[in-house]
């Protein structure tokens, strides 16, 4: 039986679309004509992953601010001073502050779901942000008259509806974006912040029946964006213990560009559960050299020494374009980088019969 092989995410959005939402933010057109761009992207990135013969299609994120800010399109109570993220190579990305409640998601996942099975036959996976990422919102400091308890209130139910619309929306799988795993880990070593983003999770977790929570997987990966990382440099094996106390089904681990695979697939198999497939990074987003076939077929055999097969399956490390404006990759090679996953995932399969 053929390993499974899926896609993260984002793909980087074609020059037309950069250049539409420039021209929308600059008052030169309107929201109409911004939103034919979208859905032509749409489109053309759905017929590309077909034509590379992917089992799975995803939307690619074409209509996505960032695969975090979606949730946040509309809302008011926000200031531009929130939580800063540093990448390995001096740039920076900031997250909004909320400034008041109750929070409201302002956009649902499942609409980028709906749009995208219009447009093909074959399974759609929908990837979501984690809770976790979205409770970085609230303000150290507090907010006068809402506290961070009805907060954390408010997003398990917000976070809980992104999910199901999805499922019942016929989404084939819900992914949620856990990129904030090993930051939490950096920015607090005695893992206290990253074991409360775990319990939080898992309450929205907790929400889903068994059944449910087999079509649930979670992402996780250093970062990508402008080809750099925020949090490489922190040890799996301060993760991956943690990790695997998630109770969702599937779980997606960026795996190509660790120096070291073969410890890290140690780790998996030491610390996953039976019932927990695992999903292995075998192209790397950052990397502009694209993979070939054979390599992404080694490296699937070697997981295959750690991994039962029956429980394995391949992805990219990371989404190819995480934030709208990131064009370090060009679709071209992102593509490259998907056929060679997935023709290298065919070679390995017939090896393990």
């Amino acid at each position: 039986m053929p390993l499974p092989s899926e896609p993260i995410g984002s793909i980087p959005r074609p020059k037309y679309l950069l250049d539409a939402l420039a021209d929308y933010q600059a008052g030169r057109i309107d929201q109409e004509s911004l939103d034919a761009s979208y859905d032509r992207a749409v489109a053309e990135t759905i017929e590309r992953f077909a034509e590379a013969g992917s089992p799975v299609i995803m939307d690619g994120e074409q209509s996505k601010p960032s695969f975090v800010g979606y949730p946040l399109q509309g809302l008011t109570a926000l200031e531009p001073d929130g939580v800063v993220i540093p990448f390995a190579d001096g740039h920076t990305r900031q997250l909004p502050r909320l400034s008041g409640g109750p929070f409201r998601y302002g956009v649902r996942a499942a609409s980028y779901l709906a749009k995208a099975k219009t447009l093909t036959d074959h399974p759609v996976k929908q990837a979501v942000i984690a809770p976790s990422a979205m409770s970085l919102l609230y303000p150290a400091d507090g907010i006068d008259g809402y506290s961070r308890d009805e907060f954390i209130a408010d997003l398990v139910n917000e976070a809980e509806a992104d999910i199901r619309a999805c499922l019942d929306a016929g989404a084939d799988s819900v992914q949620l974006d856990f990129t904030e795993g090993r930051l939490a880990i950096k920015l607090d070593p005695s893992k206290g912040v990253l074991r409360d983003f775990i319990a939080l999770n898992n309450v929205v977790l907790d929400r889903f029946s068994e059944a449910e929570r087999a079509k649930l997987g979670v992402h996780t990966c250093p970062g990508g964006d402008q080809d750099s990382v925020h949090s490489l440099d922190v040890d799996y094996a301060e993760l991956l213990p943690d990790l695997f106390q998630l109770h969702a089904g599937t779980f997606y681990i960026q795996l190509a560009s660790e120096p070291d695979r073969a410890r890290v697939l140690r780790l998996i198999a030491e610390h996953s559960s039976p019932h927990q497939r695992i999903f292995i990074g075998v192209t790397d987003p950052i990397d502009p050299r694209v993979e070939t076939a054979e390599e992404v077929r080694d490296r699937v055999l070697e997981a295959a020494r750690y991994i039962p097969p029956d429980r394995l399956g391949t992805c990219d490390d990371c989404g190819f374009s995480p934030f709208g404006d990131d064009v370090s990759t060009s679709r071209e090679t992102a593509f490259a980088k998907i056929a060679a996953r997935i023709e290298g995932t065919r070679l390995a399969s017939e090896q393990l019969g």
